[in-house]
């Protein structure tokens, strides 16, 4: 373990991926990372290098003229134990299963066991760098903030509208009289932004960067998605209501282009955003889900979403409005289906979002040889006793991800508890998974990394990129990338634990969930160790090229 000082206050103001890093040193005989003056050796070997840098990740949820936002983190409510659905038998409804929440973390179990036995297809593990992961994140957490860490918010899209210091998100809601805007209303218009702002957050690529209408500033990457999708929707761009511009609905997303989107993410030659057409024709088939009114009502808002839950038969509203997540999950997952590309992985025609075969899981006799295969085989007289389902993989990460943002509305503004929000998984994208990469716990494969460079080299030439830092690529639904995402899925829920482990002191009795490890830990490290390993670029070990609908 190195030496550590921490921050005067946590968490402080970001600076944002718009400042200028200054340069490496060499004359330093120790890593590095420092924030301001204080700093944290870490306890990796990363070739001694200095790296001095503001932290990007974290936001002011206070300070002069920044009204008090409804969003500050504070102690975890207990949330009474009640009882959730049980995930569909695989067995008889491997659609129904596979598109649960419940089969996220089951399926990535067993890539994670032989991850630790060192048997994994593409990646060379050695589990004993581990404890360097739990140690980088820790040290990380305590810089960051003030034990015993309950400030720490849960992972979710509220904290990138906060970069540079500013809480947009409390001075949107402070223009809005609660005479004029009551809190259903104010929370309905939050879960509109947030699901817009998530589904156009994939990746934004090297190239981009967003100037802000609002400062002048320069932001890229996750925060400048955000800060972009809510200059586009106080603009009333997503918006068919004439008398309501602060809102999304199936009419505004309708008349949507990819030029209308190109202008407001200010996508240009020399600028441009990657995945700008699938981004685009996300948001268009939006459009046509929010038709479903069961979930969005009559005008098809996401928003209305909440009238839904707070209807629902299975919210209680006792002692306080709780909502059990799989209730959410299912609006989520069934009202947003229609978004997903017809070409992701699908059974008897009926697409399963974000998963994908992978040749680590159990193999049936005869694999499939196409991610889409249909009819759904009989599982009856399989010869070696595997059916087809049980070699996908599933993720679901942009509706885990959206999961995880729009509990923060809704639990801040409406005062609702969702009980289960255990069942959420570690978001399986490439600032967690590349964590586990540049600090040596996953190794790519010889094979695989000349194939992947090969596929890089192929993408610089096909959109002329220039080569600046040579990583690996693969597309999306590559057996690589499959791989993973599953192994971290596993490591994340360790990560957790063990971090809670390595900080039981400075907790004093407090436990961090999940949800606070991706937030202050996991993701701003996986960023932090890629700033250092690839200054230039900052990207990740290894590049998916994406097309703007899976990270």
């Amino acid at each position: 373990m190195g030496l550590f000082s921490r921050r005067d206050k946590a968490p402080k103001a970001a600076a944002g991926d718009d400042q200028q890093q200054p340069t490496l040193s060499s004359s330093q005989s120790k890593t590095s990372l420092t924030s301001a003056s204080s700093s944290i050796v870490t306890p990796i070997n990363t070739s001694s290098r200095m790296m001095n840098r503001t932290s990007a990740g974290t936001t002011s949820t206070g300070g002069p003229g920044t009204p008090l936002t409804p969003f500050s983190p504070g102690l975890n409510p207990t949330i009474p134990k009640i009882d959730m659905p049980r995930p569909p038998d695989p067995q008889l409804d491997p659609v129904g299963y596979l598109r649960s929440l419940g089969a996220v973390r089951d399926r990535s179990k067993i890539i994670a066991q032989k991850a630790f036995k060192n048997d994994l297809k593409h990646f060379d593990v050695d589990i004993r760098k581990f404890p360097d992961v739990v140690s980088f994140v820790a040290n990380i957490i305590k810089r960051d903030y003030e034990a015993p860490f309950t400030s720490i918010p849960g992972h979710g899209r509220y904290q990138h509208f906060g970069v540079g210091g500013r809480d947009r998100i409390a001075h949107l809601l402070a223009t809005w009289p609660a005479e004029e805007v009551d809190n259903t209303e104010k929370c309905k218009r939050m879960i509109d932004l947030f699901l817009v702002s998530v589904l156009l957050d994939a990746g934004a690529g090297t190239a981009w960067s967003y100037k802000s209408v609002e400062n002048g500033r320069v932001y890229r990457r996750s925060e400048g998605i955000a800060v972009a999708s809510l200059d586009m929707f106080k603009t009333g761009l997503f918006s068919g209501n004439k008398a309501n511009k602060y809102q999304v609905d199936k009419e505004g997303l309708k008349q949507l282009t990819v030029e209308k989107l190109a202008q407001g993410l200010q996508s240009k030659p020399g600028n441009e955003m990657a995945g700008l057409e699938g981004r685009s024709q996300l948001l268009i088939r939006l459009g046509e889900a929010l038709e479903n009114k069961e979930f969005f009502g009559e005008d098809g808002r996401p928003g209305n979403m909440l009238d839904y839950l707070l209807s629902h038969p299975s919210t209680q509203a006792t002692s306080g409005i709780i909502v059990p997540l799989p209730v959410l999950w299912t609006v989520l997952m069934d009202g947003l289906a229609p978004i997903w590309p017809p070409s992701r992985t699908a059974i008897n025609g009926v697409s399963l979002g974000d998963a994908w075969p992978c040749s680590s899981m159990p193999q049936p006799a005869q694999s499939p040889t196409s991610p889409t295969f249909s009819p759904f085989p009989n599982t009856t007289g399989q010869s070696n006793g595997i059916a087809p389902w049980e070699s996908i993989l599933p993720f679901h990460k942009l509706t885990q991800w959206l999961t995880y943002s729009l509990l923060q509305p809704m639990q801040s503004i409406m005062k609702i508890q969702f009980a289960g929000q255990e069942l959420l998984t570690g978001l399986p994208e490439y600032r967690n998974g590349g964590l586990f990469v540049d600090l040596g716990v996953l190794t790519l494969k010889p094979d695989d990394a000349e194939r992947g460079l090969k596929n890089y080299a192929a993408y610089c030439e096909r959109t002329g990129t220039k080569a600046v830092e040579v990583a690996p690529m693969f597309e999306p639904g590559d057996d690589v990338i499959v791989e993973w995402r599953g192994v971290t899925v596993g490591f994340l829920d360790m990560l957790a634990m063990e971090v809670n482990t390595a900080l039981k002191n400075e907790l004093n009795g407090n436990e961090l969930t999940l949800a606070q490890v991706l937030e202050a830990g996991s993701w701003k490290g996986g960023r932090e160790i890629a700033e250092v390993s690839r200054p230039n670029t900052k990207e990740a070990p290894i590049l998916i090229d994406s097309d703007g609908t899976v990270f």
